[in-house]
């Protein structure tokens, strides 16, 4: 058996930017029993803290949960409270750049939304995201906007020449995340490995889009035995099934 298991959060634990539901909290809590979790998402930890830790019942085993948010620039640990181990910022230069590159792109590939839900670009710290719709944008609202990854490669297209020294990748269902190069959750799976001390080889990664483009796909291409899931329902007759066979 493996000795650390790691999951994507949107699509796999949760629907996109949802709490997790009462039961795959519990069944969370009950892996987290038996042995170390981590969790890796473009989101940044105010994400965290609504979507999964304030969800968890009381008395879950936090030691054993490690959060690393923005695709594993930024490391959060428990011991006794939440501290954060370390964060690659962005500079206030390339933050502007990045912004200013993204507004420009969504405009020259006439995606301009007619409707939004909160501010559609996100500063993160270590990352700018693009939300098309809004931070608050509706599940319905974003399921139909581009399902087919389609309208979001059009304007990746044009920050691959405009924003050619950064990583530009696709994010949740309405989002592309910006950072700096080779920030991905691969990055993120050998952070794991270098602050845990546990060999990729040892780690099971559990996400929604493992196929290639997909936003889990660096965690397999950096060596993480990896299962694909359909939503978070599969994810939790898998976590289900893990702790029977650790118990």
């Amino acid at each position: 058996m493996k000795n650390l298991i790691v999951f994507d959060l949107d699509g796999t634990l949760a629907k996109s930017k949802m709490a997790l539901e009462d039961q795959m909290a519990e069944s969370l809590a009950r892996l987290l029993a038996v042995i170390k979790v981590a969790i890796i998402s473009g989101g940044d930890f105010p994400q965290f803290q609504t979507q999964v830790l304030a969800r968890l019942p009381a008395g879950s085993n936090l030691g054993n949960l490690s959060i690393l948010p923005t695709s594993g620039t930024k490391f959060f640990a428990y011991d006794g409270e939440w501290r954060k181990l370390y964060s690659d910022d962005l500079s206030a230069a390339e933050k502007k750049k990045i912004e200013d590159s993204l507004q420009a792109a969504v405009a020259q590939a006439g995606f301009t939304p007619s409707q939004t839900w909160g501010e559609p670009i996100e500063d993160r710290g270590t990352q700018i995201t693009y939300s098309a719709l809004g931070q608050q944008a509706p599940l319905e609202a974003k399921a139909t906007w581009d399902p087919d990854f389609a309208k979001r490669k059009r304007i990746m297209s044009i920050l691959d020449t405009t924003l050619s020294e950064f990583s530009v990748r696709t994010g949740g269902t309405t989002s592309i995340d910006v950072t700096r190069p080779g920030i991905d959750k691969g990055y993120g799976i050998r952070k794991l490995r270098d602050v845990l001390g546990i060999p990729i080889e040892r780690m099971l990664f559990i996400g929604d889009a493992l196929f290639p483009g997909g936003n889990d796909y660096a965690a397999l291409q950096a060596g993480a035995e990896s299962i694909e899931v359909r939503d978070p329902d599969e994810t939790k007759h898998i976590i289900e099934a893990i702790v029977a066979i650790l118990r």
